[in-house]
């Protein structure tokens, strides 16, 4: 078999800091334990931070005497004969890095975590709870007043919200970067760049706060994993008001990159599997504005800052996204363009202007497309359909981005193309698809509007991608299905994380809103978060603001300098410009990277290339060793498996969360349902979960009800994705409405369905003898399995009448506990099984002629 490249897994991924008064003892193992690592911190340094690698790998039994040795070197120094000298301080599973204010360093590990998802068998963890501990001992401490402040401020970033990781897996790349690398000839990859086994030891550097969320779709019993990956920039990062528009680098407020993957989970790895992703990023409006947020106004007037003739910012941040996603750049910009008092227009007059100005020196085929849409103009028009106008322009965007998948096009939509997938754009490769360019979407804060936006364009790209994968017959996706709904319930999540991280409230105006189905206690609920983001842009995004400026280090606290909470503003924080004068200033014309536009439209930073390899750390290994073996990853057969670390996963089902539940209707989660047949309710959100569980709880230590009423309990949320200590609750209960009759007992109205019409059977009625009778002979089946002596003879002739009575009778001429001799295979069956292990691996038998008359044969009876 070649060799081929493969994803490193981290050595460290099980860390105990040992703790002795000149030294802390970082010691990281594998998750078998056969491998440590040992990293020496030293505690004397009061202000520096001495770090010593020795790049040694430790077995269990060298760990255990090393350990020994410094607990008994350090006890005799000490004098302490009776107790020991070295202690254990905490156990981690990951160090997020080290930290420094106006005294010693901290060191940030992460004590909790909970595996959210995996892709292709790499597992992805989110930090549930992470410890700060100082490294210098007490004795050598230099004291600040400040320093407790700056600590308060650090920890105001609430590491246990929104961050995740992965041993394995970059998540700080879209898949289809990630797979185009794993791709790279081998001999390219050992002639640029090789190093050696003895790397330094592993430290979690998060580029940016990253958000995910996962949900199965059954199609019809095949698990199909949709999950929703959200990257937020680290640069030129804030709250809503005081990050606008672009800095003098080009990087824009609120960027975020979203990307939707989705995968045949039936299937693990990425060389055999079916995976496919689509990218779409939002931002602020590239220019130089901001908002006074001083006047105490809900829509401060906005302002352009600076006079830019040129687009020169508008230049640096396009020349990014070329680099990073190639060309097209759609511009999708929804910022209202006839006011009676100009507010929003400004921008959109801006850039326009910008982007015509950058295109006139772009190549025809590379060009800016500016798409302007008002929305809130088409939300207020009572004979305009908001959501039929987007999804035009997103079949569009997706006709002309593409998207990503990782396998070639399937015979069927070769023999039977649709009219839709031939205009299909992106990049055609042996092995697949590359999406090429990217949309890129704003409104004025990138929150609701675009959020309502960048669902539709996912939902027509999801049609594509289940479409490639052969799951649907046209790439067309409509509402009120199974599918879509379980779709919105993601998107909507994913805006209402970005929304609090942003403006400080979730989303005021969702899909359904602009659906115009929502129900009338929403309108309620939309005042009460704009209240709430009010009063957090007035009061409290100040301090958030310092909180990101610290921990993103865009400030370094420094003796005799103004501290951070006395700087009248960060302007000059974010804008490097201000300080000093450029070296040399970009040409106004030629305003791209010549690298970038020579290989557009493929993206530079997937291109292979020398300086793409110099930024890969390659790695030698026999194809044997743990550090690249997914499978010994994934599975663990060396741990004892429980069924909650198996089953850790709470994702939200389609089959389970939105499929309704009575038998007789389609299982398909493309079929379009009524709003009362759907399992959990068009109008149910998240908002009602907590109630609803409330419920659940209350009718289980009810008594049942006398009767099964029609209650109005339907638009409750049934989602199932409970708590854990919620667990027992079953996931087809449906909500249950308390009723209060005064002095007479509660009465429940339960609608749950009877347990006869919905699995055919009712379990507490008595079994009949058929029944019985079968159930015995499985048991007598089960119990005769292994046994071959007497006393399973004579529980066999004990047995009531009607059951068989089973000789076993092994298949192995020999079978014992000494010797197992297998039964001979003829020639066909070791073909037929070599053929299958040859299609796991990814290369496929050719067809004969009578393998391809019976397809089409099969072909023609079905469609033709």
């Amino acid at each position: 078999m070649p060799a081929a490249a493969a994803p490193i897994i981290s050595l460290v991924q099980k860390l105990v800091l040992y703790e002795t008064r000149a030294r802390y003892f970082l010691v990281g193992s594998n998750h078998a334990e056969t491998k440590y690592r040992v990293l020496k911190i030293d505690r004397t340094e009061p202000k520096d931070l001495v770090i010593i690698d020795d790049r040694h790998v430790y077995t269990q039994q060298e760990v255990r005497e090393l350990l020994g040795r410094l607990d008994l070197g350090n006890r005799t120094k000490m004098g302490q004969k009776g107790s020991s000298g070295l202690f254990r301080a905490v156990s981690a599973f990951g160090v997020v890095g080290f930290v420094r204010f106006l005294e010693g360093y901290y060191i940030v590990l992460i004590t909790k975590r909970r595996k959210m998802a995996d892709i292709g068998g790499h597992a992805i963890y989110k930090i549930e709870d992470t410890n700060m501990i100082y490294i210098p001992n007490d004795s050598v401490r230099i004291t600040h007043p400040d320093e407790a402040r700056y600590l308060r401020i650090f920890q105001n970033v609430d590491l246990s919200s929104n961050f995740y990781f992965s041993y394995s897996y970059d998540l700080s790349h879209s898949l289809q970067y990630n797979l185009t690398v794993l791709r790279m000839p081998l001999e390219m990859l050992k002639s640029e760049t090789t190093q050696t086994r003895q790397e330094s030891f592993d430290i979690f550097e998060d580029e940016g706060l990253i958000t995910q969320g996962r949900s199965e779709l059954l199609i019809y019993g095949r698990p199909v994993y949709v999950t929703l990956i959200a990257r937020r920039s680290s640069k030129f990062a804030g709250t809503r008001f005081l990050k606008r528009g672009a800095n003098c680098e080009g990087d824009v407020a609120n960027e975020v990159e979203t990307e939707q993957i989705l995968c045949d989970a039936s299937v693990m790895s990425f060389t055999a599997g079916s995976y496919s992703s689509y990218v779409q990023v939002r931002g602020s409006v590239p220019l130089y504005w901001s908002q006074d947020i001083s006047t105490m106004m809900p829509k401060p007037p906005i302002t352009l800052d600076q006079a830019d003739p040129f687009a020169h910012v508008a230049a640096l941040h396009f020349d990014q996204m070329l680099q990073r996603f190639g060309s097209p750049i759609i511009i999708l910009n929804l910022v209202k363009e006839r006011e009676k008092r100009k507010h929003e227009r400004i921008l959109s007059e801006e850039l326009v202007a910008a982007v015509t100005y950058l295109n006139q020196f772009l190549p025809p085929e590379h060009t800016i497309i500016y798409i302007p849409w008002d929305m809130a103009k088409y939300t207020k028009s009572k004979l305009c359909n908001v959501l039929d106008r987007l999804n035009v322009i997103a079949e569009s965007v997706v006709k002309k981005t593409g998207f990503f998948v990782n396998r070639p096009d399937s015979y069927c939509s070769i023999l039977r193309p649709d009219e839709k997938w031939n205009e299909l754009g992106g990049c055609v490769i042996p092995t697949g698809r590359l999406q090429t360019g990217v949309l890129r979407t704003n409104c004025v804060d990138c929150l609701d509007r675009t959020n309502t936006a960048q669902f539709m364009v996912g939902k027509c790209a999801l049609a594509y991608q289940l479409y490639s994968l052969g799951l649907i017959d046209k790439p067309n996706l409509q509402f009120d299905t199974d599918a879509v709904r379980l779709f919105e319930e993601l998107y909507e999540d994913h805006g209402d994380t970005l929304s609090l991280q942003y403006g400080g409230s979730q989303l005021v105006h969702r899909v359904k809103t602009y659906r115009k189905i929502a129900p009338w206690t929403q309108h309620s609920k939309d005042i009460m978060q704009t209240l709430s983001r009010y009063y957090s842009n007035a009061f409290s995004d100040a301090d958030r603001q310092d909180s990101i400026n610290l921990f993103l280090g865009v400030f370094h606290p420094t003796e005799g300098k103004p501290h951070l909470w006395e700087l009248p503003t960060d302007f000059y924080l974010h804008h490097k410009n201000t300080m000093r004068l450029l070296a040399t200033r970009r040409s106004y014309t030629y305003w791209w990277t010549p690298e970038v536009i020579k290989y557009l439209p493929l993206p530079y930073d997937e291109v292979i290339c020398a300086a793409n390899l110099k930024k890969l750390i390659v790695k030698k290994f026999h194809k044997y060793e743990e550090e690249i073996d997914i499978h010994n990853e994934f599975f663990r057969p060396h741990e004892l498996s429980s069924f909650d670390d198996t089953f850790c996963l709470a994702m939200t089902s389609s089959a389970r969360d939105f499929m309704p539940k009575t038998v007789g209707i389609d299982p398909s989660p493309f079929t379009v349902r009524k709003p009362d047949e759907t399992g959990k309710s068009v109008l149910g959100n998240k908002s009602n979960r907590e109630e609803a569980v409330l419920q659940r709880k209350t009718a289980a230590s009810a008594p049942p009800p006398p009767s099964e009423e029609a209650a109005s309990s339907s638009s409750e949320d049934d989602s199932g994705t409970d708590r854990e200590d919620e667990g027992s609750v079953s996931q087809r209960s449906t909500p249950v409405k308390m009723t209060d009759t005064g002095d007479s007992a509660k009465v429940t109205e339960n609608v749950v369905q009877p347990m006869k019409e919905v699995y055919g059977i009712n379990l507490s009625e008595g079994l009949s003898e058929e029944d019985l009778s079968i159930y015995l002979r499985f048991e007598q089946l089960g119990q005769s399995q292994h046994r071959q002596d007497k006393s399973s003879q004579q529980f066999c002739s004990r047995c009531p009448d009607g059951v068989i009575k089973l000789t076993p009778i092994s298949a192995f001429s020999q079978d014992n506990i000494y010797e197992v001799q297998p039964p001979r295979v003829d020639r066909k069956s070791t073909e037929i099984f070599q053929a299958h292990i040859q299609a796991s691996q990814g290369i496929m038998q050719p067809l004969g002629k009578e393998d391809t008359s019976m397809y089409r044969e099969y072909i023609r009876n079905r469609y033709l």
